[in-house]
């Protein structure tokens, strides 16, 4: 039995060493930098120890604007992409014929370049000296004024926002829910049948349950997926996300490094851990709900 360990262990060491290398290593290094004060990263050099670099973080505009976006996102965005992914599914699974030439269909967004599908969104909603984009169109049309979804309004920014992380996320949401839903035992929706089980009795009773750990993983991933958007903002409103008001807290701490207001990798450092914190402590709360509502 030692031996069969020693092996086991032996197997584990590389994936050990390349987790402990590239996520533990540089997480104590990024908690260790949030606690330097005035760190210049070309001399290594820092004059303080303390948490002035999280209260300054905690006190900046950018940083509150960029924390209340990113919770709005992940308000609508999560439960919405799941929801619509869930009904898509079920719908897909009740459907035989051509059901693989569907999932494909929808799955197709999803390996497209973020890039490339943010550039269609703009055509859609944008507003030109030449035209005031399709949507307008089809908004004018049912008799309502135009608005500038790109460069107008906060929530019609982040209207559009909301949207495309949606039309973004859902299609991997389709495919694993479908699989789930094709994996429940056919032997218990024929005997909730055979009592006269309406279908959404048997939906709710059999098939939510089933589900329930897919969609508690979906859920779990969604969260984790929104708050670490960034991508999705920069093809949408470009690189300069303040201005914008549509950062994101991934933006800001790209902004600290790198940013024109780059160069300040403990300010950066201290948002990381805020972040981290953040989706540790919602991961945390998410587990103890699903022991009660999760069935595996």
């Amino acid at each position: 039995m030692e031996k069969r360990n020693a092996k086991a262990w032996l197997y584990l060491v590389p994936a050990i060493l390349f987790l402990g290398f590239f996520m533990v290593y540089p997480l104590i290094d990024v908690f260790i930098y949030s606690f330097e004060e005035g760190y210049n990263s070309a001399s290594q050099t820092f004059f303080g120890v303390g948490t002035y670099n999280y209260s300054y973080v905690l006190h900046d505009p950018y940083f509150l604007q960029a924390l209340k976006n990113t919770f709005i996102l992940v308000i609508i965005t999560v439960p919405l992409s799941t929801g619509i992914a869930l009904l898509i599914s079920v719908g897909l699974s009740s459907i035989k014929p051509l059901r693989n030439l569907y999932q494909t269909v929808y799955f197709l967004p999803y390996v497209t370049n973020t890039l490339a599908v943010g550039l269609v969104f703009m055509i859609l909603f944008k507003k030109t000296a030449y035209s005031d984009g399709l949507i307008n169109m089809l908004i004018n049309w049912f008799g309502g004024n135009s608005v500038d979804f790109i460069d107008g309004p906060y929530w019609a920014k982040m209207f559009v926002l909301c949207f495309y992380t949606i039309w973004v996320v859902m299609p991997f949401k389709i495919l694993i829910l479908t699989s789930a839903l094709a994996s429940v035992n056919e032997e218990y929706y024929k005997a909730a049948q055979v009592d006269g089980t309406s279908k959404f009795r048997i939906f709710r009773k059999i098939t939510l349950p089933m589900i329930s750990p897919t969609l508690f993983y979906l859920v779990i991933t969604g969260f984790i997926g929104a708050f670490k958007a960034y991508s999705d903002a920069v093809a949408l409103f470009g690189t300069n996300l303040n201005a914008a008001e549509m950062n994101t807290i991934v933006g800001y701490i790209y902004d600290m490094l790198y940013g024109d207001s780059g160069g300040y990798p403990s300010y950066a450092s201290a948002a990381a851990i805020i972040l981290f914190t953040i989706v540790l402590t919602i991961t945390c709360i998410n587990l103890l709900i699903s022991k009660k509502h999760v069935h595996y």
